[in-house]
């Protein structure tokens, strides 16, 4: 089947960013109102291509795949600290927009990113969509040991990621991950998500130093601290069928931790699972741009 075809079309940049060659993505015309996306963990900026293309309104959509990830640089530190995203996206924002506020659509891990950012710097961010970004249940203290322990364990046996024998094999994976994921946007993402190898595999782009835990346990007051402190109003996005979203929202206290973001209006999307902006592209750019209007 042949791939999806965008109908929008996007350009790559490359910018330095704290020591990273960034691979930096954007689409529609430079002068339109600024819309930044940032993906989740083990994917790449084109992942926001089909709800790009469903987007009404003439917008600059900038996203940039995450260090490690897509066509950007890796961590030289064998693993990958969660601050650093921070930096990353300070930088990233204030060199494409370094005298006003955003608006940000963030996924997964980039929406937990963004979430940390808008609490730590409110003045940065006009409007937040957070897709799927909600926390982790959280750790309890006497965990350190261990959890220290594991960290090191894995740094002196690095992991590694699977490869494929061939891009209908990526596509296959794509679509085991997310039955609902159409087999022509499959296509498409696997030439993003996926690149040839000299053996004649194909090697997922995203660096295996991504999976090594953190050092770091979670910490659920901290987390609130930042979240209590974002001023922007923020779109918050659950799908109905997604594991994660449940999970988290069965938590005792959870919808507390939510409502201690002062402006949030929370939003379900039905016939869609984690990945949503693939599942239901068409539902989600109407809300996120009624959201930003």
């Amino acid at each position: 089947m042949p791939a999806y075809v965008p109908r929008k079309t996007s350009r790559s940049t490359f910018v330095r960013i704290r020591d990273i060659d960034y691979h930096v993505r954007e689409w529609g015309d430079p002068s339109a109102p600024l819309l930044v996306m940032v993906h989740g963990w083990m994917d790449v900026s084109a992942s926001f291509q089909f709800l790009v293309d469903e987007l009404a309104k003439d917008w600059l959509v900038v996203s940039p795949d995450w260090r490690g990830y897509g066509l950007s640089g890796p961590s030289t530190s064998g693993c990958y600290w969660l601050p650093d995203y921070l930096g990353d996206l300070d930088a990233l924002l204030e060199r494409v927009s370094p005298d006003a506020p955003v608006k940000l659509v963030a996924h997964s891990l980039g929406g937990n990113m963004a979430l940390m950012y808008a609490g730590a710097r409110p003045e940065r961010i006009e409007r937040l969509v957070n897709l799927e970004g909600l926390g982790m249940s959280g750790d309890a203290p006497d965990k350190a040991p261990s959890r220290l322990a594991k960290w090191m364990s894995e740094l002196r046996e690095p992991p590694t990621l699977a490869e494929y024998p061939s891009l209908a094999a990526v596509v296959a994976r794509l679509r085991k991950t997310n039955p609902r994921l159409r087999e022509d946007r499959a296509a498409f993402l696997a030439q993003h998500w996926s690149a040839p190898t000299d053996a004649g595999t194909y090697r997922i782009l995203g660096d295996p130093a991504h999976k090594v835990v953190n050092a770091y346990l979670y910490r659920v007051e901290e987390v609130t601290a930042c979240w209590s402190a974002i001023t922007a109003p923020v779109l918050w996005v659950m799908a109905r069928d997604s594991d994660y979203a449940n999970r988290m929202d069965a938590l005792p206290g959870y919808a507390e931790r939510i409502a201690s973001i002062r402006d949030v209006r929370r939003l379900w999307v039905d016939a869609a699972g984690h990945m949503l902006h693939h599942d239901q592209p068409e539902l989600l750019a109407v809300e996120i741009e009624r959201f930003l209007a």
